[in-house]
């Protein structure tokens, strides 16, 4: 079914019309298996992989045999930095490596519909003018805010995000913008408001539909 949204201004006092939410794009049914698959993708890719144990090749005790193969009636042993003793060298230990796997661009594409969608179903799009705040200051943005009830919102603008309401809006809590380029399953899904500027809007619809 089509969707039609208010196009909300940040001032509050009227609508700028209404725009219709692309079917291709927010019309999906949302399907869980591929959202977890993108998330699970992007979480991989920030991972650091720097863990790292020693080998025994690289713990600090003398490499000494530390007592005689034969006649002690013990079982034979090298020198201590052998794994079973204790600050002795990790045995396949883990070693800085990528958690990163590929996924093709169509379907990291489908699952950024279906994270929009979800959002579009779940009725917490909101549809903005124009992200913009003359002054630049967080105390004007902050009182433009209040009247709005989005909880956590995610602000998806154009191509490139205004410098002045990027710096107003960097210490209001649980308020994030992006460019639409930056527009991601993971930050989409852990927000509970999805704000789209008629920038960004566009622009999701030229980069999802091309």
């Amino acid at each position: 079914m089509t969707m039609r949204l208010d196009i909300v201004t940040l001032d509050g006092t009227e609508t700028a019309g209404k725009v219709v939410l692309p079917d291709s794009v927010f019309g999906l049914t949302p399907r869980a298996d591929i959202l977890h698959r993108v998330v699970r993708w992007q979480r991989n890719r920030a991972m650091q992989g720097t863990h790292k144990a020693k080998t025994r090749s690289e713990t600090s005790y003398s490499g000494r045999k530390i007592y005689n193969q034969k006649g002690g009636g013990r079982a034979r042993h090298g020198d201590r930095n052998a794994p079973i003793f204790r600050k002795g060298g990790a045995y396949k230990g883990p070693v800085p490596r990528s958690h990163a796997h590929k996924l093709t661009k169509k379907f990291r594409a489908l699952g950024l519909k279906h994270a929009l969608s979800a959002k579009a179903q779940s009725g917490n799009v909101v549809v903005l003018n124009e992200a913009i705040v003359k002054s630049g200051k967080t105390s004007d943005l902050a009182a433009q805010m209040k009247q709005f009830n989005w909880g956590r919102a995610l602000i998806i603008d154009g191509a490139a995000i205004d410098t002045a309401f990027a710096r107003a809006s960097a210490n209001i809590p649980n308020l994030d913008i992006l460019p639409c380029q930056g527009a991601n399953v993971y930050d989409i899904l852990k927000r509970d408001t999805l704000v789209v500027t008629k920038a960004g809007l566009a622009a999701l619809k030229s980069r999802l539909t091309s």
